[in-house]
């Protein structure tokens, strides 16, 4: 079992930014894959960015690109999702996930994902 636990959502303005921690215990929980997702109000849930268990392969949403650095931070077992240039629509509830192998099913296809956290508010007001 991995657990997940996200921290770091709030409140922030356009254009500001904010960061994500996803905290994992567990057997095995730093050698994952591990993704964030988020889901608007009346949306589905959607990829936003993953990484490998070394952290040496990365990929992100197109709506991510450019304005979101995801990195991972073994020896702590933590993991991050540094989010800048915030816009509304990025408004939602952000969750991190696990799975086993970055090559185990596509990245953005959250089926894949085993573990999951309980989700964390991030709010882009204008």
């Amino acid at each position: 079992q991995v657990q997940l636990v996200e921290s770091g959502g709030g409140l922030v303005q356009v254009g500001g930014s904010m960061r994500l921690s996803c905290a994992a215990s567990g057997r095995t929980g730093n050698t994952y894959t591990k993704a964030w997702f988020r889901q608007a109000p009346g949306k589905e849930r959607e990829f936003v960015a993953a990484i490998s268990g070394s952290g040496t392969m990365t990929s992100y949403a197109d709506s991510a690109k450019g304005r979101f650095t995801i990195s991972r931070h073994n020896a702590e077992n933590t993991m991050s999702l540094q989010m800048s240039s915030l816009k509304p629509e990025d408004t939602g509830v952000y969750f991190c996930a696990a799975k086993m192998s970055f090559y185990s099913g596509a990245v953005n296809d959250q089926s894949g994902y085993k573990f999951w956290g309980q989700g964390t508010q991030v709010t882009v007001s204008s």
